[in-house]
């Protein structure tokens, strides 16, 4: 369990990943995401987290040249966009994302969703960014075990982390159970639910017997489930809250309190909606 903005979640490769990181989707390129990387690295975060779809590249490229953080110790996520997908576009559009990025490498690079009939393709692309060094780790998002399991079968290198919707509301206690019997690092994203739960009667009398936000024992529940979680603001205060979370510890029964709110509800899309995947035919 992490007990320091310095721990790290080791992959299975040895890549050591921030357990927090911050991220920035939706946040606007340019002064936006800057300042808010700006913020982020003053309050200790090491990793931030984009995509292409993000449309914000460039910001967080401009925002780690300009930072006073050497780039070795920041780690940098992006992902491949679904309209992007096949073995050869996958590598045109890492090039792509690279140059917006103004950098030589990511620290990982993931798959964003698993759109069907292309996502193998699509893995064995990153495979190729691999072993040529110019992505530290790679992975997938949005992958149900099955995803997973198919992908595995045909695969050379196992995926070292699963991005997925993770929350309260959404716990996914198999899929948690199966990424760590696989050694894949389960990622959180919408970690927070956008603030829809922080009126939940459980989680703001933890707060006050913690004497932390709802937020921060939310994102202290994704820690001690060994989650790496990717909380996204563009707010100072919240930014700088999000991250002090290793002062304290959730007791086995709170952590089983929280864990019982689970409703297996998604915010964002099914992996399985194949209609959500004809937008990218």
């Amino acid at each position: 369990m992490p007990s320091s903005i310095h721990d790290r979640a080791v992959l299975h490769n040895g890549v050591q990943m921030p357990w927090v990181g911050l991220g920035v989707y939706k946040a606007e390129d340019g002064d936006e995401v800057i300042q808010s990387i700006k913020w982020a690295l003053d309050a200790g975060y090491r990793s931030i987290d984009t995509a292409s779809l993000y449309d914000n590249e460039t910001g967080v490229g401009q925002a780690i040249a300009e930072s006073n953080v050497p780039r070795e110790e920041i780690f940098i996520t992006t992902k491949v966009w679904n309209t992007d997908q096949g073995y050869e576009k996958t590598l045109a559009a890492f090039d792509a994302s690279l140059e917006r990025l103004g950098l030589d490498y990511v620290d990982l690079y993931l798959i964003h969703w698993p759109v069907p009939e292309k996502y193998k393709e699509t893995w064995k692309a990153l495979e190729k960014i691999y072993n040529e060094g110019r992505a530290k780790a790679i992975g997938v998002s949005n992958f149900k075990q099955h995803h997973l399991e198919d992908l595995m079968r045909e695969a050379e290198i196992k995926p070292m982390v699963n991005q997925v919707e993770y929350h309260p509301r959404l716990s996914q206690e198999k899929l948690l159970a199966f990424c760590k019997e696989q050694g894949i690092q389960l990622e959180a994203w919408r970690p927070l639910l956008k603030g829809e739960i922080f009126e939940e009667p459980t989680l703001v009398e933890l707060a006050d017997k913690y004497k932390k936000s709802v937020a921060q024992i939310i994102l202290r529940w994704d820690l001690q489930n060994g989650v790496v979680t990717i909380p996204k603001s563009v707010t100072q205060h919240r930014i700088e809250e999000n991250i002090k979370l290793f002062d304290f510890e959730l007791s086995n029964e709170d952590m089983r309190r929280i864990s019982a709110l689970n409703q297996d509800k998604r915010n964002g899309a099914d992996p399985d909606d194949l209609e959500f995947y004809q937008q990218f035919k």
